[in-house]
């Protein structure tokens, strides 16, 4: 689908979408269902955010895919896309789960609706939310760096000099 844009491969910009809106998706996840003021300021953003964020993850593994076709074939290489195959269960699980928060709040008969009093089945819910949220976050973070990591490694290991070579009148 994707595989240039403005003269770049589209994985290597896109995959910055995704290290960005992983990551504070989760955040933003973990913040909302602990933090119940918080919750109902972003609102309806919450689940927007993590429906973004879901969106990114197949469109740059798909840039991706592009991009592996047209560089040399190597472990590195074959480890990055083994593991960026990865990221969209964890990014799925973490958009149904900010539904989730965004919902079981909003919902009147919800015992978690915004204005009652949280008591019995609402916090055992409550806990399971939490609980959750907190382990998709963590999982769809840990993916992320994994990825990311492996991805740097297999772009640039071996590809650049220990030392700045010169370059005329440069300011450091």
């Amino acid at each position: 689908m994707f595989g240039k844009i403005a003269g770049l491969p589209a994985h290597v910009l896109l995959v910055h979408v995704v290290v960005v809106l992983v990551p504070l998706t989760a955040l933003a996840a973990v913040a909302c269902v602990v933090w119940p003021a918080l919750r109902r300021r972003i609102g309806v953003l919450l689940p927007i955010l993590a429906l973004v964020a879901l969106v990114a993850v197949p469109l740059t593994t798909q840039a991706g895919e592009w991009l592996e076709h047209r560089v040399p074939e190597t472990a590195a290489l074959h480890a990055h896309t083994r593991l960026g195959d990865s990221l969209l269960p964890w990014a799925g699980g973490l958009f149904l789960m900010c539904a989730v928060i965004w919902l079981v709040h909003r919902l009147p008969a919800s015992p978690l609706a915004d204005g009652r009093t949280v008591s019995g089945g609402g916090t055992m819910l409550r806990v399971v939310l939490i609980v959750l949220t907190v382990v998709l976050a963590a999982g769809s973070v840990t993916q992320t760096y994994r990825i990311g990591d492996s991805g740097a490694r297999a772009a640039w290991q071996g590809r650049f000099a220990s030392n700045a070579a010169p370059h005329g009148d440069r300011d450091d």
